[in-house]
């Protein structure tokens, strides 16, 4: 589906390959190294400079006033009788890794686009920006009925190839096809027996479903890895449209609802914000960290998330 030059998102119900491979060049990936940071530990914070990469043991030389005295080397330091130090230099890299939701919960919005292309819009920003900043890349893209694993590489064809995945399982969400929820089980069973220490992992998804599996899956992860919950969500999830008479379809039934109950209002939109704070309790960990993105956001060109 085509973009609108004022969104500056892809919009509408599909994407396809051509349009994921164009995001390589927005203006936040050309410049990854950008201290303005979306990816915070909560939403809307920025993202420390520190945490994203670690420290990377370099060399050891003899030590000098002002040094810290926690990096003494202890050993080498007895063996040459003369105090030494260890040098520490910044971790050049951490694996990417991308967990794409494109079962069919996924299939559904209200404003500019699906969740399911929103999805794919931001993984493709998200993969290009981690290549540019010099990290292997890789993904699991999950559809109704399968799980796509592509190892991380440091080229631009494994990125192709992992957002060629993303297409294909976009195109093939429909109307009425069934429910993904057990595919979306089997998908993060696959990406903890994929990353095993040290990835950075981005999970986008609606986190439809039982919260609690959710939970399972995501802390086992952060114990050894850094966890992105990218939770894309649409308005109409967050409240009713305007008090009127509705009809909706799935392509095979038809229900018929009235939004003017104010007490009915209220529900849904306080049964959505209580399902909104149990993500961000469940991200209240070192490792983990949270960020919203409605499908009708478009200033997608300024978020950086390397």
């Amino acid at each position: 589906m085509p973009k609108s030059a004022e969104s500056a998102v892809l919009g509408g119900a599909y994407v396809d390959l051509d349009q994921l491979l164009a995001l390589r060049y927005k203006s936040a990936a050309q410049n990854p190294a950008s201290s303005s940071r979306v990816v915070g530990n909560r939403a809307g914070l920025k993202l420390s400079k520190l945490k994203g990469r670690g420290v990377d043991f370099s060399e050891v030389r003899t030590y000098q006033p002002g040094d810290d005295i926690r990096t003494i080397d202890w050993r080498v330091t007895a063996r040459k009788n003369k105090p030494h130090t260890k040098i520490f230099r910044e971790e050049r890299e951490r694996p990417t890794l991308l967990v794409v939701d494109q079962s069919q919960q996924m299939f559904f919005g209200s404003k500019v686009r699906l969740k399911s292309v929103a999805c794919a819009d931001l993984a493709a920003r998200i993969a290009w920006q981690n290549l540019a900043a010099g990290d292997r890349v890789g993904g699991v893209v999950i559809s109704n009925d399968r799980q796509i694993v592509h190892r991380p590489y440091r080229t631009a064809k494994a990125v192709a190839r992992l957002l060629n995945g993303v297409s294909e399982c976009n195109q093939d969400l429909k109307p009425g096809n069934v429910d993904g929820s057990a595919s979306v089980d089997e998908g993060m069973m696959r990406v903890r027996r994929l990353t095993r220490t040290n990835f950075r992992i981005f999970i986008l998804s609606d986190f439809a479903g039982d919260l609690d599996r959710w939970q399972q899956h995501l802390h086992q992860l952060a114990r050894h890895n850094q966890v992105v919950l990218v939770h894309i969500y649409d308005p109409l999830e967050q409240h009713l449209p305007p008090a009127d008479h509705y009809a909706v379809t799935d392509g095979q039934s038809r229900l018929q609802f009235y939004t003017g109950d104010r007490q009915l209002r209220n529900k849904y939109a306080q049964r959505f914000a209580e399902r909104l704070e149990t993500l961000k309790q469940m991200c209240q960990h070192d490792a983990m960290t949270y960020v919203a993105v409605q499908t009708d956001n478009t200033s997608l060109d300024e978020m950086v998330w390397v």
